[in-house]
């Protein structure tokens, strides 16, 4: 299969998968390729850049840096499990009573929406969101 990017003579731009480039050929010599607007047989491909893989180098080296960064994020993780207090969905009422009341206590971590992120940003309640990898996740 090919994916060609075509203009219509109305400027009309579009995708078409062809069975291979003979075969749009064919079609376009019989007329059979029209515009999805205005419904013209005046169709010309457009210049494509070519699909090309990357080398498995490169592969290879994002499949590090991925790991690499994951392998980070974990180690944050366990730093703030060990340093942290674990509150769950109540983390805005925690930082909340943390901020208004003053309270000296240790860090707290847990989960929050992001419509409750907003709302405690809004108040001037810092937080701040790291992706958090399970331990059932690969």
């Amino acid at each position: 299969m090919i994916k060609y990017s075509l203009v219509c003579k109305c400027n009309c731009t579009f995708d078409s998968w062809f069975s291979s480039s003979e075969e749009f050929s064919r079609l376009m010599k019989k007329k059979l390729i029209t515009c999805i607007e205005c419904n013209s047989n005046k169709i010309t491909k457009s210049i494509m850049a070519p699909n090309i893989s990357s080398s498995k180098k490169n592969d290879n080296i994002d499949y590090k840096l991925q790991k690499d960064i994951k392998r980070k994020i974990v180690e944050y993780q366990n730093f703030i499990k060990k340093n942290c207090k674990y509150v769950g969905d109540n983390f805005a009422q925690e930082a909340r009573s943390i901020f208004y009341d003053k309270k000296k206590t240790q860090g707290i971590y847990g989960t929050v929406t992001a419509e409750e992120i907003d709302e405690l940003n809004e108040e001037g309640i810092e937080t701040i969101t790291i992706p958090w990898y399970d331990k059932t996740e690969n």
